[in-house]
């Protein structure tokens, strides 16, 4: 294996992570604002960028599925759980030691055990809770009856569980980019593309014949740019 610097994340993921990351801000604001946490902009205001924020949410959600199962990407958050403990002890013990990170990144496996188990988690049980929710108060005078105010209560509890479960998510992601080799060498490949990844030789030798360009010499030398 050989240690190389590679463009991993294509333009839609690049495009795809931030915006999403801007939707979930805005979408946490707006959300802590209907549930009267502040009162920096009026109800009804707060509703229709919510629920527009929601909307735009779920079709760039529609495509990124679409994109992962058709590249192939969908298997990256397939779980695992050899090295599941190791990368969890780093985390909470040996990171604060100085200690190596346990995980080393290879072509086809970008995100490690604990990451894979979180997004896992993410994607098929808390996202999935709180877009059944949402849909479902958003459409309430479809569906209420004599009956439905305590079916309401339980479906508004449930989304803002999930909402909470998402805020506590968003919390730990920044957080662990401060951690190891700090916040700018985190966030790099997320603007870039370029990551440093073991490769094998057969990897190594397809990507400088057919894909020379997804290959540098040096991943501490790119700059700040969504290069493609």
């Amino acid at each position: 294996m050989a240690e190389r610097c590679v463009k991993v994340y294509p333009l839609f993921e690049r495009i795809w992570h931030w915006s999403q990351m801007v939707l979930i801000v805005i979408l946490m604001f707006t959300g802590f604002g209907l549930n009267g946490m502040h009162a920096l902009l009026p109800f009804k205001g707060l509703v229709v960028i919510h629920t527009v924020a929601a909307l735009i949410l779920l079709v760039l959600w529609a495509f990124a599925t679409f994109w992962l199962f058709t590249t192939g990407t969908w298997k990256q958050f397939v779980p695992r759980f050899h090295g599941l403990v190791q990368v969890a002890r780093y985390y909470a013990w040996g990171v604060f030691r100085g200690e190596e990170h346990p995980h080393q990144k290879i072509y086809w496996r970008k995100l490690n055990p604990l990451q894979v188990a979180t997004y896992f988690g993410m994607k098929m049980v808390v996202f999935p809770a709180i877009w059944s929710t949402g849909i479902l108060y958003l459409t309430y005078n479809l569906w209420s009856g004599p009956d439905s105010s305590r079916a309401l209560t339980i479906i508004a509890g449930i989304h803002v569980l999930a909402a909470f479960a998402i805020c506590a998510f968003v919390i730990v992601h920044v957080y662990l980019l401060t951690l190891g080799h700090g916040f700018r060498a985190h966030v790099r490949p997320m603007i870039d593309g370029y990551e440093e990844i073991d490769l094998t030789p057969e990897q190594e030798a397809y990507l400088e014949t057919n894909e020379p360009e997804r290959l540098k010499q040096d991943c501490a030398q790119q700059q700040f740019h969504p290069a493609e």
